[in-house]
């Protein structure tokens, strides 16, 4: 038996055989030129016209699907006919190169220079690779490479996997996925999520298993064996029978001693939002608004807006709906918004920041989020993404204020947010951690980067850190406006929509920090819920505080675990 460890993304215990994601497409010829018989201009519209059918054929997939599967295919779709991309190749072309190698040579150069700036941009580059072969494809009349299709259910593996690619993965096909790259918050990691499928990222080294190999794979633990035996095959029996347990949430997040801490889900449209629905989420906790923008060349009008956000509001009448407004730039860049030529895009113009230098698109979608709340029961909050300042989140709130929206909110991403937060909740009435994010800034890991992955953990102490420093932050404020008012106020909410609250360990800890709600993937409710219930509040704050005090997030990891004994029973 052979045994490899990576960094486990969804719990699961699967056996099957293996299937490796085909090799890539054939490398054009270095110095291939064009023919004798083609013009510059000929093969520069060939170029052009290949690009827009795969943008085409990239959109069309995106129809097809759900949520965050769609928002990355808009994504990619878009960087098919990115300008810079484009004119670097049709440059090329110029001087005699062929279209196909054009296209090669360009997306090698553009996917190096994001991938030097790091962060989010390096996303884009795996974006770039996948478009710039397609793109080649499509130019010589062949498929594109794809995941692989087969008669019985498999285990995929893969040095990595685009985005477009992994949006369309086949849960039924598909049983449990490896990779040797990415790192546990990247898009393979969070599809992967919320499908549902057991998935181990940062795998070194499993290129070397042949295909048709029987292997073991625990999602949970981020190991993969080969050559299973009956303790394999045991502990796979044990996880079927114990996910029956883990399969329906009853609608009502709550501690052991009756605490509650709704449960909320993450979604990316009005289909999402009746999954989660139907899945008894307490509401939507991040209500990501890009899907109604991604994939256009000018921005959405105020009736179309409108009809998108009704559609996701009506499926949660008299519960609560965290919109967060457009969170453009960086690895989501619009045409009519960002600019692209920004050095380093992490840390420029994205989010809220988009209103400094395109002052009117986030007035324009406040004012249509109004509407949109006005035609329904929901209860409707709105927040900005990448706050970093209380002018900021002041300036926020008195635009939330001219749209008539009542309820306005900020997302603490950034560590200046979570440090000052009491100064922050001075202007909004409530706080949501995107994890994500505030992960990845803390601790200056490119949460694409496998060798980054034991960084990129938000059981990092530094990360549980700046949650506890926002929750203080939210309590020093009631605290202060207590002593104004000459009343008892409760501190104001402080809720997770990024990927942490779907971990139903790391759960415990943020409610024991006084995290008030937790959203998440549906798929990931039911098992957030069942551990939840074996704690009450004063056993989670003392798991909490260890996590905090912890010196690594291994150790945290493992101090909280020995504190769960309920976790064997439930299988996680």
């Amino acid at each position: 038996m052979q045994n490899f460890v990576g960094v486990g993304v969804f719990r699961g215990r699967v056996i099957g055989p293996v299937r490796h994601m085909p090799a890539a497409l054939a490398e054009p010829p270095a110095g291939e030129k064009l023919a004798s018989s083609t013009a510059p201009e000929t093969a520069a519209a060939a170029l052009k016209e290949a690009a827009a059918a795969v943008k085409a054929q990239l959109l069309a997939r995106a129809g097809r699907v759900e949520g965050t599967g769609r928002e990355v295919l808009e994504a990619t779709a878009l960087m098919a006919t990115d300008s810079m991309l484009i004119k670097a190749a049709v440059k090329l072309i110029n001087t005699g190169t062929s279209a196909e190698r054009a296209i090669w040579e360009a997306g090698e150069s553009v996917a190096a220079m994001l991938q030097g700036l790091g962060g989010y941009m390096a996303e884009r580059a795996h974006d770039v690779q996948d478009v710039k072969s397609r793109i080649v494809a499509q130019l010589r009349g062949v498929p594109a490479p794809e995941i692989p299709d087969a008669d019985a259910p498999f285990i995929l593996v893969a040095e990595d996997l685009a985005p477009a690619d992994t949006a369309t993965l086949d849960p039924s096909k598909v049983v449990a996925l490896v990779t040797a790259g990415g790192g546990p918050q990247s898009h393979t990691a969070i599809i992967a999520r919320a499908l549902g499928l057991p998935a181990v990222v940062a795998a070194a080294g499993v290129g070397v298993l042949a295909d048709d190999a029987l292997v073991f794979v625990d999602g949970a633990a981020g190991v993969i064996s080969t050559e299973p035996g009956d303790a394999e095959r045991a502990a796979v029996a044990a996880w079927q029978e114990q996910a029956s347990l883990l399969s329906v949430f009853d609608g009502e997040g709550r501690l052991a001693d009756g605490t509650l801490v709704p449960l909320l889900a993450n979604v990316g449209g009005a289909a999402d939002a009746r999954a989660a629905a139907a899945a008894n989420a307490q509401g939507v906790g991040l209500l990501r608004t890009e899907f109604c923008f991604l994939g256009n060349d000018t921005e959405p009008s105020h009736a179309d807006q409108v009809a998108a956000y009704k559609g996701v509001f009506d499926a949660f009448p008299g519960q609560k709906v965290v919109v967060r407004t457009l969170d453009a730039g960086a690895d989501k860049p619009l045409p009519f918004l960002t600019d692209t030529s920004e050095a380093n895009p992490a840390l420029g113009v994205r989010g809220y920041r988009t209103d400094t230098s395109t002052p009117g698109v986030l007035a324009r979608q406040l004012a249509a989020i109004a509407d949109a709340a006005a035609q329904s029961d929901a209860a409707v909050w709105v927040m900005a993404p990448m706050i970093s300042t209380a002018a900021e989140a002041a300036d926020f709130a008195a635009l939330c204020a001219e749209a008539g929206l009542r309820i306005p909110g900020v997302m603490v991403e950034v560590p200046s947010a979570a440090l000052t937060a009491r100064h922050l909740f001075d202007h909004v009435e409530f706080a949501s951690l995107g994890t994500n994010d505030l992960t990845q800034y803390a601790m200056a890991a490119d949460r694409q980067l496998g060798a980054l992955a034991a960084l990129n953990d938000p059981w990092q102490p530094a990360v549980l850190a700046l949650i506890q420093a926002t929750v203080t932050g939210a309590a020093s404020q009631a605290r202060h406006s207590a002593a104004q008012a000459l009343e008892d106020t409760a501190p104001k909410p402080v809720g997770v929509c990024g990927e942490s609250a779907a971990d139903p360990v790391l759960a415990v800890v943020l409610a024991g920090l006084g995290v008030t709600s937790l959203s998440m993937t549906p798929r990931a409710l039911p098992a957030v819920s069942a551990v939840l219930r074996t704690v009450t509040l004063p056993q989670a704050r003392a798991l909490a505080l260890r996590a905090v005090d912890a010196p690594s997030a291994a150790e945290a990891r493992e101090l909280v675990r020995a504190g769960l004994p309920a976790l064997a029973e439930l299988g996680l």
